[in-house]
């Protein structure tokens, strides 16, 4: 679906414009006494030169945001808990032999929600501290922009590693940071990516042990009765799910990955 909307979003919004404009147009036209105004009605976009240098700074800006507005999904995965619950979640998935169940959307679909569980006093105060005084002309763009990095900062301050910390700070070349203020962005982001990756598997192997244990006993209790032909998943399929079912997997699953985010 979001591939669709991608692919067409020209034409959406061609239509969306064509749909709105001269309705717009047409009740300005009744307002003014003007009567109504006649159909078809010609819209055109174009562009002009820049007639200043503030026109152009301003052309610039919105350039700029746009640009950034495009990096907003990269920033949803790599900066925020989407990474260790979408592998916690498919670690889940595949312990219990399923391939498409549940399925790819419904799974991101989680993970985009629990993300936004997890994150929402992050998000909080960005909103607090960048976003209203930004918008009530309080700071500037940059201090608003500063102010709200600064909060995801945090976040993955907290749940990054030293280790990997220090690998990429070796790996950058840079001077050892004296402070948490000193990291670089740029170090911290893909220290933080790392660090969530390592304890996505952490957990992805503690859910995976129970499960083994119940693929050797099948496998071995078919072996001992001469039923080499039958695969063993057929039979430990039903029975992961019960156990599965039995001790709230998903409800355990989901509470320890956002008791991990709060710890």
């Amino acid at each position: 679906m979001i591939d669709l909307l991608t692919r067409f979003r020209a034409p959406i919004l061609a239509g969306m414009l064509l749909a709105v404009v001269p309705a717009r147009a047409a009740a300005a036209a009744e307002a003014e006494g003007g009567g109504p105004l006649q159909f078809p009605v010609k819209v055109s976009v174009s562009a002009e030169g820049a007639q200043s240098p503030k026109e152009t700074a301003n052309t610039i800006k919105i350039l700029l945001f746009f640009t950034v507005l495009s990096l907003v999904p990269a920033v949803m995965l790599t900066m925020t808990a989407f990474t260790r619950i979408i592998i916690v979640l498919s670690f889940a998935r595949r312990a219990l032999s399923l391939q498409n169940l549940p399925p790819n959307q419904l799974l991101i679909g989680i993970a985009l929600f629990m993300t936004m569980f997890v994150m929402a006093p992050v998000f909080g105060r960005i909103n607090k501290t960048a976003i209203e005084p930004y918008l009530n002309e309080e700071i500037s763009q940059k201090a608003a922009f500063d102010a709200g990095l600064g909060c995801l900062r945090s976040f993955m301050l907290k749940q990054t590693r030293e280790k990997d910390l220090g690998l990429f700070v070796s790996m950058s070349g840079a001077e050892q940071p004296k402070s948490p203020d000193d990291v670089s962005t740029f170090v911290l982001v893909p220290a933080f990516v790392t660090s969530e990756l390592k304890t996505a598997f952490e957990m992805g192997f503690v859910i995976f042990l129970p499960f083994l244990v119940i693929d050797m006993v099948v496998s071995s209790v078919l072996t001992s009765m001469g039923m080499f032909m039958l695969p063993p998943v057929i039979i430990s399929v039903p029975f992961k799910i019960l156990l599965f079912v039995l001790v709230d997997g998903w409800g355990l699953v989901i509470r320890s990955l956002a008791a991990g985010f709060a710890g």
